[in-house]
């Protein structure tokens, strides 16, 4: 039995062990203090820490913008799904801040039977979250179709231009209000479609 365990116990107490300086050594190996306090490189503990500058790296075309004629505008695009995300929520989050001021002030200018405090602020509550979900979701829907829409005639075309975003711009808004009639959707088309072509030129001349 005692031949059996002293094999043992001669391999345990020569088990390498790292040291402070990164050489194996059994008398100091490194110890929780030693790497709470940073005097160890845990780099060392890795196989592949001596490759040194020899590792290959993942290249992402994340930041790759898009390189389709005439989109190099002052907001750089990265394609069809970046314009149709942060188009989207600029406008989304921009309509609730506009319904939001003018709910508020509509809140507050509303006449109320007996003069509280209270029913002040219940008055304007109402007011904001009334008017601003419906000018915020109004403004992602428009945002949501007009992005689509702009991108599908970029791609057809094979080109970004003012003139295909005011086409997309009077489609919009002839979709939005189709349900309302010829006239209002005429109006809705040719408001729309003069903001998307200010905002294109806009993009273009900065």
């Amino acid at each position: 039995m005692a031949s059996q365990t002293s094999p043992s116990r001669s391999q345990d107490s020569s088990a390498p062990q790292f040291s402070h300086d990164g050489i194996t050594s059994v008398d100091s190996p490194v110890t929780a203090n030693d790497l709470l306090l940073g005097a160890y490189d845990p780099t060392r503990l890795h196989p592949l820490a001596q490759l040194g500058d020899q590792l290959d790296y993942l290249v992402l075309d994340d930041d790759k913008v898009s390189d389709l004629p005439g989109a190099g505008t002052a907001i750089p695009s990265r394609g069809w799904s970046d314009d149709l995300c942060y188009g989207t929520g600029t406008m989304y989050l921009s309509g609730l801040a506009v319904g939001g001021i003018w709910g508020m002030n509509e809140g507050a200018r509303r006449p109320l039977a007996v003069s509280n405090a209270r029913l002040r602020i219940n008055s304007v509550l109402n007011s904001v979250t009334r008017r601003g979900t419906f000018i915020g979701n109004s403004a992602g829907v428009l945002a949501l179709v007009y992005n689509g829409i702009n991108s599908s005639i970029d791609s057809y075309r094979g080109k970004h231009d003012t003139a295909g975003s005011m086409a997309a711009g009077a489609l919009t808004g002839a979709l939005y209000k189709a349900t309302a009639g010829v006239k209002p959707a005429l109006v809705a088309a040719t408001l729309i479609s003069g903001l998307a072509g200010i905002w294109s030129y806009v993009k273009r001349s900065v």
